[in-house]
């Protein structure tokens, strides 16, 4: 006898070992029905904005976080009414999800889920990741934030249904226990550091979530209600003209989240992890302008774009096989410098949503003209937000363009875990001596950062003299080949 039942799709791990990620927007709503892989939601993690694809085929019977909403990897976000026979799609580790369904041989009725026949949390396989480990206890259910809830703090907002209605079987997050008399507020750490940046005591906020669980809600609502108490204890009345949303205020706060929270991440970790030394070179790079023009001019390079960045990647490039310590990484817990031989080439992007560096797979691999063509694509796929979380790990080296924006030096941050970062400065007509006398040339300044545990000063000058040369006379690519 078939019939239909509720399954619970939760925000799968992306594969980039990351926690948490913001529901941009859905792509369906209650009671549509959908396909098995048609996109669902739109989400951005801290590295990039990711396409959700539904794991099942039925209709859509609750979205639990609205757009806007930054949700923890293992939290359910939707809710499909499915035919009790339907599983979910297959993962890429292989093997079907487990079914909320008593398959397992020795389950016991009622079991969650998320647990094995033993009790021992498992992590749910599904179409783009896998999910986190379901808990057990001291974890409290996110509800919805579609409705406030009417009623005491401590009543959950969802009735289950009658049990004659009930389908045979639902996956569902336990809610957590009562808080014990003396136990800090129940919040969870997003917003507790809302409520700490906002200067909010806990203890004075009364949770509507379940068993009085403390929301993002809660912590605005708590600010509305007594924007117009001055001096209130916990926050007092000069530091709160500063927090007005909305404008009017002497601040404005910005949630740090998303690509910036990375980005802010993966600089602190940079800075006090590698000792960084940075070299500057000046170029006359006439030469290289001069042989952009005679190139867009040609066959073989009609209709790609070409920039100095392409010039100076593939020199980057060149350089690195004379100098392959460049492209390497410091194995902490092995205690082993790892060289690669190959090149990921990243390049840093700025997006709307703040600084990326995806790579170029492989780079060292490519002519010029595929080269050329791989930037361009890079670039058009970060600047909406669309890069795929592949793109943006596994670099091995680094350029940063700071010349677009009419910047000439700087010192640059090495990028996590890569050893070099060469900063491309704005090519300038500048009066340069030029075969004994004075001239108007054009002129480039590269600054170079590198990881000083990875690589020695003369490493990296004839790296940077590499650079230079090949940018100040591309026909010196036949001496390093």
């Amino acid at each position: 006898m078939s019939g239909t039942m509720i399954k619970e799709f939760r925000l799968p791990d992306l594969g980039e070992g990351l926690t948490e990620s913001e529901i941009l927007s859905w792509k369906v709503g209650v009671g549509d029905t959908v396909t098995l892989n048609q996109v669902i939601a739109e989400v951005e993690t801290a590295k990039a904005v990711v396409e959700l694809p539904s794991p099942f085929a039925g209709v859509i019977k609750e979205l639990h976080e609205q757009p806007g909403t930054v949700v923890e990897v293992g939290k359910p976000i939707v809710s499909f009414e499915v035919a009790d026979d339907v599983g979910p799609a297959p993962s890429g580790a292989g093997g079907p999800a487990a079914s909320v369904k008593d398959e397992a041989a020795g389950q016991a009725v009622g079991q969650d889920a998320g647990e094995s026949a033993a009790g021992t949390p498992m992590r749910e396989p599904n179409l783009v990741g896998y999910g986190a480990v379901v808990e057990s206890t001291g974890r409290p259910a996110r509800r919805p934030r579609t409705f406030p809830v009417a009623g005491p703090a401590d009543t959950v907002s969802t009735a289950p249904l009658p049990a004659e209605t009930q389908p045979a079987a639902v996956e569902h997050v336990e809610a957590a226990p009562e808080q014990p008399a003396g136990e800090r507020p129940r919040s969870t750490p997003p917003v507790r550091k809302l409520a700490k940046d906002l200067g909010v005591d806990l203890a004075r906020v009364t949770g509507t979530g379940p068993q009085g669980l403390i929301t993002r809600e809660d912590v605005q609502h708590f600010m509305d209600s007594r924007s117009s108490e001055p001096g209130r204890p916990g926050m007092p009345a000069a530091d709160h003209a500063g927090v007005q949303a909305g404008g009017g205020g002497r601040e404005t706060r910005t949630p740090i989240k998303g690509v910036r929270k990375f980005t802010a991440a993966a600089m602190v970790q940079s800075a006090f992890t590698a000792p960084h030394a940075t070299e500057f070179l000046t170029v006359d790079v006439t030469p290289s302008m001069e042989l952009l023009a005679r190139l867009r001019d040609s066959r073989e390079f009609a209709g790609v774009k070409l920039t100095p960045l392409t010039l100076a990647a593939k020199a980057v490039l060149i350089a690195l096989r004379r100098n392959p310590a460049l492209n390497s990484r410091w194995d902490e817990e092995n205690q082993e410098i790892v060289t690669y031989n190959y090149v990921n080439l990243g390049i840093a992007a700025a997006t709307p949503r703040g600084l990326t560096v995806p790579n170029i797979k492989d780079a060292d691999s490519l002519s010029l003209v595929r080269l050329a063509e791989a930037l361009a694509a890079l670039a058009d796929t970060a600047r909406a937000g669309k890069t795929a979380p592949a793109d943006l790990s596994g670099g091995t080296i680094s350029i940063t363009n700071i010349g677009v924006f009419g910047i000439d030096a700087g010192t640059p941050i090495l990028n996590p875990g890569e050893a070099a970062i060469l900063a491309l400065g704005a090519v300038r007509r500048t009066p340069w001596e030029y075969r004994g006398d004075i001239a108007l040339r054009q002129v480039m300044t590269l600054s170079l950062s590198f990881d000083h545990r990875l690589v020695d000063g003369e490493q990296g000058s004839r790296f940077l003299a590499d650079v230079g040369a090949l940018l100040a006379d591309p026909a010196m690519v036949l001496t390093m080949v």
